[in-house]
């Protein structure tokens, strides 16, 4: 860390920009982690893509298959492979406590830039606000580092953005991943001001954040190492123009990647997202292998609609 727990969200404010994405996990095909593949698409991404940051070890990278080791392990590689070349943000998610302050302290003693937990599953509770609050207080006590929220329908309810609002004032609370609809971040985006960054996983919608709510952080998931290549970097390419205030520019090349964007989701099985992101990433060049159990792995028949969709949506190799 380069910030005190008391300078986080200045430290955040000025660092935590552009395009940051959620890492798939390549395991082996004895479902072992790939150690080496992790560390090739990490510098692919970073090196090839300018991918500005890396979130390690959360949904997209299978965490609940994972052992308290290895999701440590996979927090090592990550800091080792991006050096200072790009930020990383490290899920702790987990409904143990216990687990998710262990691991938010292993974070911070291997230099991770921040950290994010997931808003936790309250069973038979209806009125979830002064418990969440408490949560992310207790965690914000128990270590220095930045901290994200992170509201998604799995928790079984929504964080109100009044709610993400007073969380935001704790100390070392610096940015949340919204996973709800757009008038909701909307409402939050004008209530935190500059107190927080907030930002949404959606690549469609991250043109529009930019140029309407002033957005300047895409938090996160696979789009930015599965839209573009080494010789096509169309999401770096419109979000820079949208930075430097050419929305037109960012307009066209946003649109451009439909037919992309079409093939990806279009294929998609809806119970097998992780298999068919990681197949799309082998097409890619990158290194992909399977799910773990119980998550299902691509059929052949899949596959084979995948590639032809992937040959035939003029993404540049």
């Amino acid at each position: 860390m380069n910030y005190s727990r008391l300078d986080a969200k200045a430290y955040a404010r000025a660092n935590m920009k552009g395009i940051w994405a959620a890492a798939l996990n390549p395991f082996r095909p004895d479902f072992s982690l790939n150690e080496e593949g992790l560390r090739a698409n990490i510098r692919h991404w970073v090196d090839d893509l300018g991918i500005a940051g890396l979130f390690i070890a959360g949904k997209q990278g299978e965490f609940f298959s994972m052992s308290l080791d290895e999701r440590k392990r996979n927090f090592e590689i990550a800091v080792e492979e991006t050096g200072d070349r790009a930020g990383t943000i490290m899920s702790c998610s987990d409904q143990n406590f216990d687990t998710v302050i262990d691991l938010a302290k292993h974070a911070e003693a291997v230099g991770a830039d921040y950290i994010v937990v997931h808003a936790p599953m309250l069973h038979f509770v209806t009125d979830p606000d002064e418990t969440v609050y408490q949560y992310y207080k207790a965690i914000c006590e128990s270590v220095n580092i930045g901290i994200a929220m992170w509201s998604h329908p799995d928790s079984g309810y929504l964080m109100s953005p009044e709610l993400c609002a007073r969380v935001a004032e704790l100390p070392n609370i610096v940015a949340i991943k919204y996973s709800v609809p757009r008038p909701m971040y909307t409402k939050l985006t004008e209530m935190v001001g500059d107190t927080i960054l907030v930002s949404t996983a959606s690549e469609e919608e991250w043109l529009d954040n930019i140029l309407e709510l002033g957005w300047q952080l895409y938090l996160c998931s696979s789009p930015p190492y599965l839209l573009q290549t080494a010789n096509d970097r169309r999401m770096h390419d419109y979000t820079q123009a949208a930075f430097a205030g050419d929305a037109a520019r960012a307009r066209e090349i946003s649109k451009s990647l439909d037919p992309v964007r079409k093939a990806l989701k279009g294929t998609r099985p809806g119970g097998k997202p992780q298999a068919h992101q990681k197949f799309w990433q082998e097409l890619l060049g990158q290194v992909g292998g399977p799910v773990r159990p119980p998550l299902l792995q691509l059929t052949e028949d899949e596959k084979a609609a995948t590639k032809a969709a992937f040959e035939a949506c003029g993404l540049r190799l």
